[in-house]
């Protein structure tokens, strides 16, 4: 005897699942259905031209300020400290390749070699 999904999983379910579906659809296609009739003014035009870099930039400092589901702002968090080397680096050279292999190199030093010196 075989059991259908639909016959175990709540409706409620079923429906919130469809909801959250179309509010989805119908926000990330309204730009692209609504095309060139729709104009923002130019002050949200520059606002919006920086909004990848603010959603990699909250991912990457997520990702440096927790180390094993833990929140660290201290000397023991190789990947922050890491990435403080990393954007002073950016900083001194404005060199994309410079910032990541020093970057790395600076995880790489902190996360393996200086274990072993203690």
């Amino acid at each position: 005897m075989t059991t259908d999904l639909f016959d175990t999983v709540d409706p409620y379910v079923w429906l919130a699942i469809l909801g959250v579906t179309a509010a989805t659809f119908i926000t990330r296609s309204s730009l692209f259905v609504l095309g060139a009739r729709v104009q923002f003014p130019p002050v949200v035009e520059a606002a919006l031209r920086f909004a990848p870099a603010c959603a990699l930039a909250a991912i990457v400092a997520a990702d440096l300020a927790f180390a094993e589901g833990q929140l660290r702002i201290d000397a023991g968090n190789h990947k922050l400290i890491a990435g403080c080397i990393g954007i002073v680096i950016f900083s001194l050279t404005r060199s994309i390749i410079g910032t990541i292999a020093g970057g790395m190199l600076a995880f790489w030093l902190l996360h393996f070699w200086l274990p072993m010196l203690a």
